[in-house]
């Protein structure tokens, strides 16, 4: 949940840990520091944010030939300048920088302690950095690392130099990821992607229990025993402008007008409408054993979970295979009934989720064959999946995801088709109109982002509205769990997403005029009940904030415009409603939280890739 920069070369240090840094805000933070090797070893650290630790540098000048810098989250002790990475061993000669929680820290430090150690911080952190003084000899730093790493337990993402060591990053991974950058005669090391952009876009990801040792001369890849591993360079194709807010406001409300571009990204190429065809050459999976397939399990955490709760509807209606859903983070504690019929697919925007990770490990253990859908290529997700169905989305910055949430709905229609094709379950013009709907979808997205103006008025009359009830029915529902999510992640407004059915098994005693009701009312077999729940609802007090699709002859009845609004998105298909009614719901949420002043791309205590459990 931290941000890692490491560089070596003949650019000015400091800048480009600092632009590093700033690269990797959106993964939330509430410290800052870098550490650089001159004439001597120097460190700079501040609590807050990033112009703090510029504050501190304007104040107190550093340079250097090479450097490691970092933002944390805090996980053990508080947010305070102490506690702040880098940290240092007794000799102040060994700085590491971490990403993620070493969970027998405690009984470490004792024996430490009992050896002689002194501790500055309350972190867990700073005990790899005794670790590795204690077994420093005369073999080098990334020996004394390994030695150092045998009494370690948790997952962990390093990097660490040190002054006795010169001209020489180590990095380490298990668990969180890290990635090292190829330059032209320099090398970085990042826990992502776009820290280095700018600079490179030739990156190779290490696997769980690897290292890579960064010099001037090049880079070495080994496992924790110190053995060479085979790596593979990857070419980024994001461009550096797509990490950059093009002239938005935030990086959030960017990413939402982007949505029909990475729709039409996420299709492209895959689909013929001249053939009624899907094309997944990507999907090396044979296509016998996707016709065993008996089940399909989806997992997934967060935003992830609810566009599986999509796909769960989408693939049962294509393909005619049944599908549950759970979370990442639940899956591995009920040994799961899996055998080599089922199917498990993980949904992961970075692909480094670990409680994700974990239930795909799971999953593959019991014999299931697995596919990834992914945002990064090369993540670690994409490496231990039999195959990935990528989401073409870029770079998503804001912590709360939008367009990567729509494109991964748009790689489940693809799949689902897909799976439909193989196993015969569609006649060809039933899929072939499918395929047409698809790529109708872009133009449907920009339709509904048409509503903006729209939307900004109903945020200036609710946003200071304390709780707020989201209702959906169908393949619409996991839509208002969205919705819900999106409001109190970036508002820290109360918001509760349910089935419309259930409303009055709970809900409906909280239901009264401080309580705005967000409806889902697409057209369809659903809209009377929707009304009916409706009308439940203002018989208690509640305002009504409906999206629809409907005619205004059939929604006016419901609406009292004095106290109710109305948000008009185009028609759709019924599948694909899900992702068009989306739209105005992010932005619902972000209009809300930039009238309430919150920080719409950095919300309070998130991260945009949970990689702890």
């Amino acid at each position: 949940m931290c941000g890692i920069i490491g560089y070596i070369g003949d650019k000015p240090v400091v800048p480009v840990l600092i632009e590093g840094l700033r690269r990797l805000e959106y993964r939330g933070y509430d410290s800052a520091g870098i550490a650089l090797v001159g004439d001597g070893l120097e460190i700079r650290r501040s609590a807050g944010k990033l112009a703090c630790l510029e504050e501190v540098i304007a104040a107190q000048p550093v340079d250097g030939d090479y450097g490691l810098g970092h933002t944390r989250w805090a996980t053990h002790g508080r947010a305070t300048e102490e506690n702040a990475h880098p940290h240092r061993d007794c000799t102040g000669r060994i700085v590491v920088v971490h990403n993620g929680i070493i969970e027998n820290y405690l009984d470490l430090k004792h024996a430490l302690e009992a050896d002689g150690h002194h501790f500055q911080t309350e972190t867990d952190t700073e005990v790899l950095a005794h670790l590795v003084e204690r077994e420093m000899r005369d073999d080098g730093l990334e020996c004394a690392v390994r030695r150092a790493l045998v009494a370690v337990r948790g997952l962990f993402g390093l990097v660490l130099l040190s002054a006795d060591d010169p001209q020489k990053l180590v990095a380490v991974r298990n668990g969180p990821p890290i990635l090292v950058g190829l330059g032209d005669q320099e090398f970085f090391v990042a826990s992502d992607v776009p820290a280095i952009l700018s600079h490179t876009r030739d990156v190779v990801f290490l696997g769980d229990q690897e290292m890579a040792v960064i010099t001037r001369a090049g880079v070495e890849f080994t496992d924790f025993d110190g053995a060479a591993v085979q790596t593979t360079t990857q070419r980024i194709t994001w461009d550096p402008v797509m990490a950059e807010k093009a002239g938005y406001k935030h990086f959030m409300l960017k990413e939402i007008f982007e949505q029909p571009w990475a729709a039409q990204e996420t299709v492209l190429g895959r689909t013929s409408l001249e053939s009624g065809q899907v094309f997944l050459g990507e999907l090396e999976i044979p296509e016998a054993r996707l016709r065993a397939v008996e089940r399909i399990v989806l997992l997934a955490c967060g935003t992830s979970w609810h566009a599986a709760l999509v796909g769960k509807f989408v693939i049962e209606q294509l393909a005619g295979i049944p599908v549950e859903v759970d979370y990442g983070s639940e899956y591995r504690y009920r040994d799961p009934i899996v055998t080599a019929a089922t199917l498990a697919i993980v949904i992961t925007q970075s692909g480094e989720t670990a409680d994700t990770l974990a239930a795909l490990r799971e999953a593959r253990r019991k014999d299931a064959v697995s596919i990834a859908i992914c945002n990064v290529v090369g993540s670690m997700a994409t490496r231990e999946a039999d195959a990935t169905v990528y989401t073409h989305a870029g770079p998503e910055i804001g912590v709360a995801s939008t367009k990567a949430f729509t494109s991964q709905l748009v790689a489940f229609h693809v799949l689902a088709l897909y799976l439909a094709q193989v196993r015969g379950t569609l006649a060809p013009d039933v899929a072939r109109g499918h395929l047409e709907d698809l790529n109708h979808l872009p133009r449907l997205l920009e339709q509904a982002l048409r509503c903006d103006e729209a939307i900004q008025d109903v945020a200036r009359r609710f946003h200071t509205h304390r709780n707020f009830l989201y209702l959906g029915r169908g393949i619409n529902y996991p839509i208002a769990l969205e919705g819900a999510l999106k409001l109190k992640e970036i508002s820290y407004i109360h918001a509760e997403g349910y089935p419309a059915g259930e409303m009055k098994h709970g809900p409906i005693a909280l239901i009264d005029e401080d309580m705005p009701v967000v409806a889902l009312l697409p057209s369809g077999p659903v809209f009377e009940k929707m009304a009916s729940n409706l009308q439940q609802a203002k018989t208690r007090g509640g305002a009504i904030i409906a999206v629809t699709n409907t005619s205004h002859e059939e929604i006016t009845p419901l609406i009292d415009p004095s106290r109710d609004a109305i948000i008009a998105i185009p028609d759709s298909p019924p599948l694909l409603t899900p992702i068009v009614m989306v739209v105005p719901l992010q932005l619902l949420a972000y209009h809300i939280a930039v009238r309430r002043g919150c920080d719409v791309d950095q919300p309070r205590n998130l991260a945009k890739s949970v990689t702890v459990e």
